[in-house]
């Protein structure tokens, strides 16, 4: 009973021994808790990684490049290719990408940008449709297997998807053709038969047309002959009036002439006018010379010394003077008469000299109007054509009545012997239930299936044997001696025996993969300086992390490292693995590692691992930089410098 008490009291002082340690180092209980935590990191940042890929397929980019021109088929237009996209961007199971360029499409592919691509040739719709041949109709799945070889899994899954489908809607349409035409097949002969029917009657008809077509014929040959005469009698007329219009024009009255017929007028009535104010004076005068001879005679008959012969002349000579006055009267109403008649005849000579003028434009325009005689020859010519080719249509709707009785004969005989007939499909059974065959055409071919998971392990695996190595010594301890030493110079004493391991365990890895595993390498060189420059970047990584946190920062190397292999699509595309993970991967140096070893091993994106390598290479520059500068050494006796590990 006591050797159990004792042996109880030595296993809780045991225990209370170890508790004391973090009672007296709060840094250790710190160090126990992420100790804790560590395991319920791996499992939530694995299992969240792989969570649910299939609900966030949508965000794996891959390119649609429909290049199909259509087909038709059996009065019926079909473009296969375009329903096949629209379905897919119905239920998007990807991030589906239009694209018009299956060249630029297959260099995104190569480039890692689009996981895989969906290509539809343009003669896609016309080998698919018809059915000739099994596997006809090629939709091209483009990847690149280098590039993501679970992205390339995924797009040999969805092409068998793809094709299954693409065959099961053909067959469901070319079933509805065949319902349709083998329902209404007895139908559409049946139609036949009353159009055949239809169509004899009609020939009949046509026959006794073309009967009263050859009468109206030979009516029309008749009447052409009568036209013929009397366009030889109208281009005789013709001909006479062209000369009487020419011989009208040649002797018409001229401008000249008419001008000075207008001006004549104007003269006649401008001197009647000149007469009339002159009679006007005269008959004045008269009248004066009238009242001077009568003052004269009655001085003469009451003087006693004027003789009597001479109041016989004053009397005379005033009758006279009276006779003149009332001449002189007469003759004013007279030349106004005059001035009248010259007026209206100068306004009749100008409408005469107008109609003179029109009359002389009209026949100038008849005159110019007028055709030549060649043109009523070759109008007689036409005549006598149309006579011609009068009779030979009499001959013609002759010819096609005896034709139209013979096409009623004919029809008959058809109608008679119309045999039942129905439409069958083309191609071949075969070629009919599989005509959509999707080809995969791989970039960058993976080995196997562990080659390609490898470039994902590896990185994994450096990144581990550099944490290892960071075990076989004090990050950071250092001798008294190396105070006065800088920054740069301790980092690299200290890191050049671990460095050297880290070196040997890529040049081994790269062993196994070439001669162990039988890996076929692209590149060998590069994949070993890859391997190389990856090794030691992990290492001044891990060691950046120890100086700074201390043994903690092992720890978060460790945490770290599951968070990249997370990120760097190792079992599915990074697209699959959340947001998350896919935001921050392009920021991690295993992704880059990856990416190098992807180029080096398969000649994925398109073979350049330098660029990658570059900013692996830049990441273990910064992680240099700081576990040079940051952190704090331990300076202690060179007899407390003892190896960590308890061999």
């Amino acid at each position: 009973m006591k050797t159990n008490l004792s042996g109880k009291s030595a296993v809780l002082g045991l225990a209370l021994l170890e508790a004391s340690f973090f009672v007296r180092y709060p840094r250790l209980l710190l160090a126990a808790a992420v100790v804790v935590v560590i395991p319920a990191l791996y499992v939530v940042i694995y299992l969240a990684s792989v969570w649910d890929p299939a609900a966030k397929t949508h965000d794996l980019a891959v390119a649609l490049v429909n290049l199909d021109q259509g087909l038709v088929y059996r009065q019926q237009s079909f473009n296969v290719g375009r329903e096949v996209t629209q379905r897919l961007k119905e239920k998007p199971e990807f991030g589906f990408v239009d694209m018009s360029s299956e060249q630029e499409a297959r260099r995104l592919v190569r480039q890692g940008t689009l996981a895989f691509a969906l290509i539809v040739p343009p003669d896609f719709s016309s080998n698919a449709i018809p059915g000739a041949q099994a596997g006809a109709g090629k939709l091209v799945i483009f990847a690149s297997e280098g590039n993501s070889y679970p992205s390339a899994g995924l797009a040999r899954r969805f092409a068998e998807d793809l094709g299954r489908e693409v065959n099961q809607s053909l067959n469901e349409q070319r079933w509805a053709l065949v319902l349709a035409d083998a329902a209404g097949s007895q139908r559409s002969i049946e139609r036949l038969h009353d159009g055949v029917l239809q169509l004899r009657l009609g020939a009949k008809e046509l026959a006794s047309g073309a009967q009263l077509a050859a009468k109206g014929a030979e009516s029309l040959s008749a009447g052409t002959v009568r036209v013929e005469q009397g366009v030889g009698q109208l281009a005789s007329g013709t001909r006479e009036l062209g000369g009487g219009l020419r011989t009208m024009m040649a002797q018409r009255a001229r401008n000249s002439d008419l001008r000075r017929l207008e001006e004549g007028a104007q003269t006649l009535v401008a001197g009647h006018e000149e007469l009339g104010a002159g009679l006007l004076q005269l008959q004045q005068g008269a009248q004066r010379v009238q009242t001077g001879v009568s003052g004269f005679r009655e001085q003469a008959h009451s003087s006693l010394f004027v003789a009597t012969e001479v109041k016989e002349g004053l009397d005379q000579l005033g009758d006279g003077v009276a006779a003149l006055g009332s001449g002189l009267k007469s003759a004013g109403v007279a030349q106004q008469k005059l001035t009248d008649g010259a007026t209206q005849l100068q306004t009749g000579v100008g409408s005469l000299t107008n109609g003179l003028r029109s009359l002389n434009a009209g026949l100038r325009s008849m005159v110019v109007q007028l055709p030549e005689d060649s043109k009523f020859d070759e109008l007689t010519r036409a005549s006598a054509g149309l006579t011609s080719g009068s009779s030979a249509l009499k001959g013609g709707t002759h010819k096609v009545a005896l034709a139209a009785q013979h096409l009623a004969g004919g029809l008959e005989l058809l109608e008679e012997s119309l045999p039942a007939s129905v439409k069958t499909m083309g191609g071949n059974a075969q070629g009919l239930a599989t005509s959509v065959q999707p080809a995969i055409e791989v970039d960058a071919p993976v080995q196997n299936n562990g080659s390609g998971f490898a470039p994902n392990i590896i990185p994994g695996a450096l990144w581990l044997g550099a944490s290892l190595a960071a075990f076989l010594i004090h990050m950071r301890r250092l001798p008294r001696a190396a105070v006065q030493y800088s920054p740069i110079a301790k980092m690299t004493g200290k890191l050049l025996l671990p460095g050297f391991i880290v070196l040997l365990q890529a040049a081994l890895v790269w062993l196994c993969l070439r001669w162990v595993l039988d890996i076929r390498m692209v590149d060998a060189g590069a994949l070993a300086l890859t391997l190389c420059v990856a090794s030691v970047t992990f290492l001044l990584i891990v060691f950046a992390l120890t100086r700074a946190l201390g043994d903690a920062g092992k720890a978060l190397a460790l945490v770290l490292l599951a968070v990249q292999l997370s990120s760097s699509g190792g079992i599915l595309p990074v697209e699959l693995s959340g947001g998350f993970f896919a935001q921050i991967s392009p920021y991690l140096p295993i992704t880059w590692v990856v990416k190098a070893i992807k180029a080096n091993l398969f000649g994925a994106f398109e073979g350049n691992w330098h660029h990658s390598l570059q900013w692996v290479m830049l990441a273990g520059l910064i992680a240099a930089l700081l576990a040079a500068f940051v952190g704090r050494w331990r300076h202690v006796q060179p007899s407390a410098l003892r190896p960590p590990l308890d061999l």
